[in-house]
C-alpha cells in the first residue's frame, strides 16, 4: 500500500490523505486552510474550484492527477464536521467518480452548507451510522468502518479501511474523554478488537503531541462555563458568549446555564444556524427548542434593540471569538448593530485563538475594542478537542500500530509524535514515518 499526503502534513488545515491500495484509492477528508478564507467568504462568497484554489484554500489533490490516480478514487471518506475536514468537499469532489462518506451528522453539515451557498454534489453522499460501517466497491471489496470518537464536535470519528494489506486508521481529529456530555465515549472496545486483528498503518492527528498533558473532558470545560456564570456579579450585567458553532455539546451547555439564570437564550449569525440546524436534522440538536435563533438582518436588529433596553433578561450567544470580521461579535464591538455594550457587561469567549497570525492580529484587535467599554472578559473558558502527548501516549499503546503516520500540522507538531512514537520503542524512519505535503509512503 502507498499513502499519499496530499494537505494537512506541512501545515494546520486543509487535511487530506489519500490510501492507495492496489487499484483502488481512498481519499480521506478534504479541508479548507482556514487562515486563507477568514473574513473572505462572506464578503465575496467565493463558490468556485479555482478561486478557492487561487487563495490556497484547498488541498493540492492536482497531485493524484500526476500520479494517475484520479480515476481510481472509490470513496471520499469524510472523519468529522469541522471545515478544515469538510469544508473542500463541494470544490474538490466533483473531480470524483466517487462517493462521499460520513456520519449522518457530518453529511447533513455537508448539506447544509452547500444549501446555504446554492452548490450541488453530482457525488452520492451517504450517511454511515456511528460505529457502522459500508462496503466500498473497486478492483476489490473494502470494508470502512466510521468507529466512534470524542471530539469538540458530535459524531466524530476514526475511520478504518480493510485493505488486503493490512487495517489503515485514519485518527484526525480525536480526544480521549470518558466523560462527555453529549454522545458516547470512544469506542474503545471496537478500537481493541481492530488491535487484535492487526493495525498496519495508524494515521494520526499530532496538533498537540508537543503539549505535556492529557486534554481534559468536555465536563471540565461545562465546570468552567459553571463557574463564570454562578461565581460572578452579573445579575444586571449584558452577558454575551462566543464559542465555535461546530461545538454541539458547548451550545447545550450554555442554553442549559442560560435557561438556570431565567435568561432567554438568543444565538445569533449564520454559521450558528447552520451548524444548529444540521445537528437538530439528525436529532442531535435538543436545546433547539429553547433557545431564539436568529440569522435575517431585520429579525436581528429587533431583538438587539430589545434586547438593548433589559440585558439582564438575556444571554446573547453569537459567531466571533476568532475576532473575524464581519462577525457578529466584531460588528458590535464596532457599534454596527443596536446592541450597545457597556462598562460591567461580561464577554465570555468559550474558545481558544487557534494559533495562527491572521486569527491571532484579528482578537488582539477585537478584544482592543472591547476593552474601551471597560467589559468583563473571562477568555479561555475552554478545553480542546484535540489530544495531548499524553493521549497520543495511550492511543498508540491501546491500538499497537506496525506503522505510525503523524499529521495534523507543520513539522515541530509531527516530529513531536514522531519523538514520543520513538519512546515507545518505534523507530523513525522505519516504523514511524515523517511525510509533508506533496510525498508517497510506499509500506
Amino acid at each position: 500500500m502507498k499513502i499519499h499526503a496530499i494537505g494537512g502534513y506541512s501545515e494546520v488545515g486543509k487535511n487530506m490523505t489519500a490510501l492507495e491500495s492496489g487499484d483502488d484509492v481512498f481519499l480521506f477528508d478534504a479541508g479548507l486552510f482556514l487562515p486563507a478564507i477568514v473574513g473572505v467568504t462572506e464578503r465575496e462568497r467565493i463558490q468556485t474550484e479555482k478561486g478557492m484554489r487561487a487563495l490556497g484554500a484547498l488541498p493540492d489533490d492536482i497531485y493524484l492527477d500526476k500520479h494517475g490516480l484520479r480515476e481510481k478514487v472509490r470513496a471520499i471518506l469524510i472523519s468529522h464536521a469541522h471545515l478544515d475536514h469538510v469544508g473542500g468537499v463541494p470544490y474538490i469532489a466533483p473531480r470524483y467518480k466517487a462517493n462521499v462518506l460520513g456520519t449522518p451528522f457530518t453529511m447533513e453539515v455537508l448539506k447544509v452548507l452547500m444549501a446555504d451557498s446554492q452548490q450541488h454534489l453530482r457525488n452520492k453522499i451517504i450517511s454511515v451510522n456511528v460505529d457502522g460501517s459500508y462496503l466500498v466497491k473497486g478492483k476489490r471489496n473494502y470494508k470502512v468502518e466510521f468507529i466512534n470518537m470524542t471530539h469538540s464536535t458530535i459524531q466524530s470519528s476514526i475511520i478504518a479501511v480493510h485493505t488486503p494489506e493490512g487495517i489503515v486508521l485514519y485518527a484526525n481529529d480525536y480526544k480521549l474523554d470518558n466523560s462527555p456530555i453529549f454522545g458516547d465515549k470512544p469506542n474503545y472496545r471496537r478500537l481493541k478488537e481492530l488491535a487484535h486483528i492487526g493495525i498496519k498503518a495508524l494515521i494520526v492527528d499530532c496538533l498537540y503531541a508537543p503539549d505535556d498533558r492529557k486534554t481534559p473532558s468536555e465536563k471540565i470545560a461545562k465546570g468552567l462555563l459553571e463557574d463564570v456564570f454562578f461565581t460572578t456579579d452579573n445579575k444586571n450585567s449584558g452577558i454575551i458568549v462566543t464559542t465555535f458553532s461546530s461545538h454541539i455539546a458547548r451550545l447545550k451547555t450554555i442554553t442549559e446555564i442560560g435557561r438556570r439564570l431565567n435568561r432567554e437564550v438568543v444565538f445569533l449569525g449564520r454559521s450558528l444556524q447552520k451548524y444548529v440546524t444540521a445537528a437538530n436534522n439528525v436529532g442531535k440538536a435538543p436545546f433547539r427548542n429553547q433557545i431564539n435563533l436568529l440569522t435575517y438582518k431585520n429579525q436581528m436588529e429587533r431583538m438587539l434593540k430589545k434586547i438593548n433596553k433589559r440585558k439582564r433578561d438575556y444571554l446573547v450567544v453569537c459567531t466571533g471569538h476568532q475576532g473575524e470580521p464581519g462577525s457578529i461579535l466584531d460588528r458590535i464591538s464596532r457599534n454596527q448593530l443596536p446592541l450597545r455594550i457597556s462598562s460591567d457587561d461580561h464577554i465570555i469567549f468559550s474558545s481558544k485563538t487557534i494559533p495562527t497570525p491572521i486569527n491571532e492580529a484579528n482578537r488582539a484587535e477585537l478584544e482592543n475594542r472591547l476593552k474601551r467599554y471597560h467589559v468583563r472578559i473571562f477568555d479561555n473558558v475552554h478545553v480542546s478537542g484535540h489530544g495531548g502527548r499524553e493521549d497520543l501516549r495511550d492511543l498508540i499503546k491501546l491500538l499497537k500500530p506496525e506503522h505510525i503516520i503523524p499529521s495534523h500540522g507543520e513539522n515541530a507538531k509531527r516530529l513531536a509524535g514522531a519523538k514520543l512514537a520513538e519512546e515507545m520503542g518505534y523507530v523513525i524512519g522505519k516504523n514511524v514515518h515523517l511525510i509533508e505535503n506533496g510525498r508517497t509512503l510506499s509500506i
